[in-house]
């Protein structure tokens, strides 16, 4: 299996894409949130996955840089159907506000031939508190993250062995998902800045952490990987020197810092 980052960026971000990804295990491709808008296309493009390969997606919550990708993705999934070109059914994860959002806007935007495939082939799928999945043969176990600002849930994969992969959304990790977090082999979590800019971009008023604060958090649970995004896109040209350099003080496990389109192996 290897974590293809579509986009590491905020909500803000300019210089790179929004943060989404895609977990892909051979042909099967598991897409975490859709970023801002049509630009989703582009970079799945560029990673070389057909949108016809997306069978499976999740989108975490309704902030617009994560779920309006997904409605592009309706969008050309729809079309694919109503042509012929997409064999097959889609499948849309989400908490209940998720999937009522995708409902309403794929009504009220896309044309009708193409809603129709809406519960038919294409599948919006409500999913709740500690409810499990299987996704390209994987237990996959979705969990609110207790936000204060927008709800919002994470996953955890059952990966081999009895080891996990976990993502915590975009925001920090709140003491109700230790039992998903403890111990993870990959923890996917948001580092907005480097604690050393705090002052300058105010992670903590926009509900997010520091690098030295998800570092701290991944050493203190046993995380053997963590791997952080959601970031700030004005230094971009050192984000990853500057975010390993810090992190290294705080985290002695394998520590990642992707830039966009960048793969790892899990």
């Amino acid at each position: 299996m290897e974590l293809i980052m579509l986009g590491t960026g905020n909500a803000m971000v300019t210089e790179c894409y929004n943060t989404c990804f895609i977990l892909r295990e051979g042909q099967n491709c598991f897409m975490v949130d859709g970023g801002g808008g049509n630009g989703i296309l582009c970079q799945l493009q560029h990673i070389g996955v057909h949108w016809m390969d997306i069978r499976q997606m999740f989108v975490t919550h309704k902030h617009i840089d994560h779920i309006l990708g997904i409605i592009w993705m309706i969008r050309m999934i729809s079309q694919g159907m109503s042509r012929g070109q997409y064999p097959g059914e889609a499948y849309i994860y989400g908490h209940e506000e998720v999937i009522a959002l995708l409902r309403e806007m794929a009504e009220k935007l896309l044309w009708k031939k193409h809603i129709r495939f809406l519960d038919e082939r294409i599948h919006l799928v409500c999913v709740r508190d500690g409810e499990q999945r299987q996704i390209h043969g994987h237990n996959v176990t979705f969990f609110d993250i207790h936000s204060t600002k927008e709800k919002q849930f994470g996953f955890c994969m059952e990966l081999e062995r009895g080891e996990k992969l976990t993502c915590c959304g975009d925001e920090p990790y709140h003491p109700s998902e230790r039992q998903y977090v403890q111990n993870s082999k990959w923890l996917l979590h948001e580092a907005f800045c480097l604690h050393a800019q705090a002052e300058r971009f105010s992670p903590y008023e926009k509900h997010h952490s520091t690098v030295k604060d998800a570092c701290e958090l991944a050493e203190s649970l046993g995380v053997k990987n963590l791997v952080l995004y959601h970031t700030e896109d004005q230094n971009l040209v050192n984000r990853k020197e500057w975010y390993l350099e810090e992190g290294a003080r705080y985290f002695h496990g394998m520590l990642y810092v992707p830039d966009d389109l960048e793969r790892i192996s899990l």
